[in-house]
């Protein structure tokens, strides 16, 4: 395919014809890249219909094995309000994640690293890189950085194509944030009190010659999972795969779409938007803009957090969603420095949130109709029954991947997956925290090419999943290969049972 030709698929703007093409024709990647995302933008359909027809699909799929209609209807409806909580702190993540990436000091070094790349393609692949290094670190974090990293680039780079570089804002939720330090299922494992005494029984098991818990108390630590050498080389290989994936797939200029032939006004930087004007003459306009009130809510957050980790049994354990949240919202008391200026960030930030408010209801109903007429449970005898030591934890992997477009949630899913994995793990001797490292490997691709994930960043883009969805679905079969491969390889340097 020539340059001129390739100018011409429907990905490519009329803008960028026009800016003539001296570069390069674009190599296997990019083609597939620009192929792709034609082909997404033409089919997939919102996120919001993604959901409604997964809707259908999993109580059809339970109908079909064996569960009655009444029973499938009663199973949706009891669980379609069952993520309240959830749904409420994720709309905190997405708020309180830009609270902070907004103000001064935290979007200072978002604009310095923008300021880095010197090519559209070395710009992608930058935020890919933090993407992943960041959601290692804090997934919750590393969703909204990550997020306006890429659209400072956007402003700064010219001819960076804007899906691209918004798909590469996402890709540590697509990679490896499970087999980071806020991992659910890792995190899950090492706390007594995060899983059902059912499960903690048949992690821990018995020997059947001593009587003796193979696994004391059912808890596998974190140096048996995240920790594990394999772990943090699989990590390290995956970083390095999908950042020179994204490298390569990445459009030239003259073939880009930028943020303007979308159509999307990027507005000024954070750091040029003026601070809220000071009214002078009354009491309620000095509060607003005097730091009095945001300096005693920052220590009094502060003091709670501290003899909170002073009373925990380890900094780790203590990691949960509303603590993300209260410290980012002390951070963000603290940094925005009056209550007028975090007023204005959390008003600005919180037109981003109305997809997740209008979906996670229906992907709780999904999750209610899969666990309670027992479609998991068939689902995985099928793959179990074909396992065998060396193969299982590729075919876990799979599973998990596949299980996860239906139930898009690490920590929920790694609950109904934990009690037959565990068991299956200590019936073909295969070591059990690799297991979980496999579950987080493959829980993780599910979210290339399912936009569950994907709407909290596409508000703040002005982006649907179609836009994205083509580069993600390059990585994601680039990665089905090499997570197969690690897991098997890497799983037969382990021993049973950890």
């Amino acid at each position: 395919m020539s340059g001129a030709d390739f100018g011409s698929l429907p990905g490519a703007s009329q803008a960028a014809r026009a800016r003539g093409d001296d570069e390069p024709a674009p190599g296997l990647l990019a083609r597939v890249a620009s192929a792709t995302t034609a082909w997404s933008e033409r089919w997939i359909p919102d996120a919001f219909v993604f959901a409604l027809a997964a809707t259908v699909l999993v109580v059809v799929a339970a109908v079909a094995s064996g569960a009655k209609p009444a029973e499938v209807v009663k199973a949706w409806g009891g669980g379609f309000w069952e993520l309240l909580n959830f749904t409420l702190q994720m709309c905190l993540i997405i708020i309180t994640g830009y609270v902070v990436a907004t103000t001064r000091p935290v979007y200072g070094l978002i604009a310095r690293l923008a300021s880095l790349p010197r090519s559209p393609r070395a710009a992608v692949a930058m935020v890919a890189f933090f993407a992943m290094a960041t959601s290692w670190l804090n997934w919750g974090f590393s969703l909204i950085f990550a997020a306006m990293l890429a659209k400072e680039v956007a402003r700064r780079v010219a001819g960076v194509d804007y899906r691209a570089v918004a798909a590469s804002s996402f890709l540590g939720l697509g990679s490896i944030w499970a087999q980071g330090l806020s991992g659910s299922a890792a995190l899950q494992m090492a706390t007594p009190s995060a899983l059902q005494e059912g499960t903690r029984a048949i992690v821990a098991a018995r020997d059947a010659g001593t009587g003796k818990a193979l696994v004391e108390g059912g808890i596998i630590p974190l140096s048996s999972t995240i920790f594990l050498w394999q772990s943090l080389v699989s990590v390290a290989i995956e970083v390095a795969v999908v950042t020179a994936v994204v490298y390569l797939y990445t459009p030239a200029a003259s073939r880009a779409k930028t943020a303007a032939d979308l159509g999307i006004d990027l507005g000024p930087s954070p750091l040029a938007a003026p601070l809220p004007a000071r009214k002078p003459g009354t009491p309620g306009d000095w509060l607003e803009h005097s730091p009095l009130l945001n300096v005693l809510v920052a220590l009094l957050a502060g003091a709670y957090l501290v003899g909170y980790f002073h009373d925990a049994p380890s900094v780790v354990q203590a990691v949960n969603l509303n603590l993300i949240n209260l410290t980012l919202l002390a951070l963000g008391f603290a940094l925005h420095v009056t209550p007028a200026r975090l007023m204005r960030a959390v008003r600005e930030a919180t037109p981003s949130v109305w997809g997740v408010i209008l979906q996670f209801p229906f992907y709780a109903g999904i999750a209610a109709v899969i666990t309670k007429t027992h479609l998991n449970a068939s689902l995985a005898a099928f793959f179990v029954g074909i396992s065998t030591p060396r193969t299982f934890p590729a075919i876990i992997a799979v599973y998990s991947a596949v299980l996860g477009v239906f139930v898009p949630s690490g920590g929920s899913k790694w609950v109904i997956e934990a009690p037959y994995v565990m068991q299956s793990a200590h019936a073909l001797h295969v070591h059990l925290g690799w297991m979980v490292a496999v579950y987080d490997l493959g829980e993780a691709l599910a979210n290339l090419v399912q936009p569950f994930w994907m709407l909290p960043i596409l508000g703040l883009f002005g982006l649907r999943a179609r836009d994205v969805m083509g580069y993600t679905f390059v990585v994601f079969v680039v990665l089905v290969p090499v997570v197969l491969v690690l897991v098997t390889v890497l799983g037969a340097t382990l021993p049973y049972p950890l």
